[in-house]
């Protein structure tokens, strides 16, 4: 009998490999008071504290911290923005704009959350089509030309809390 193990494994023997590609976890952080010139690129994650002069390319996750800048473009498939963005963000999968970030220029995802307080100025492309799991075009794709709206989509309506009534005035 062993402390940490079944007593049937022969001493020596190695455990298991696990089948298909390995797991990239790496976590790259642009610290606060940091500022990187130059695109970044890599296929785990990246936290941005500080500045970034450049494209950033995550293959898991973008996040921009609030006080974090990114003066460039983001592809990943999912950014978290807290921070500023001044460039277009394509995520495969979800972009989250939290409360008092500010993303200036284009988003493109399948799936986008933007809190209250935040700002988000640009098109948004969105849905199951607009953004292939392999299609690194669409990343670099442009805008397309500004089109009115037709006229049978439905306007969105702004939700109103119910006015709270003084006890002392009549209904």
């Amino acid at each position: 009998m062993s402390i940490f193990g079944s007593s049937d494994k022969a001493a020596g023997e190695k455990p298991p490999q696990s089948k298909g590609p390995p797991v990239v976890t790496s976590l790259s952080i642009v610290g606060a008071g940091m500022t990187v010139r130059g695109d970044l690129d890599t296929e785990g994650v990246v936290k941005v504290e500080g500045t970034v002069d450049g494209h950033v390319r995550a293959g898991q996750q973008v996040l921009v911290a609030k006080g974090g800048v990114v003066h460039g473009d983001i592809e990943t498939t999912e950014a978290v923005v807290g921070g500023a963005v001044d460039g277009s963000i394509v995520a495969r999968d979800r972009i989250e704009v939290q409360a008092g970030a500010s993303v200036a220029g284009d988003v493109t995802t399948r799936r986008i959350a933007v809190a209250e307080g935040a700002m988000l100025n640009g098109q948004i492309k969105m849905g199951d089509g607009s953004v292939g799991r392999d299609d690194k075009s669409a990343a670099r794709a442009q805008p397309a030309p500004s089109q009115s709206r037709p006229s049978t989509v439905p306007v969105a309506r702004i939700a109103m809390p119910p006015r709270a009534t003084n006890p002392g005035q009549g209904q």
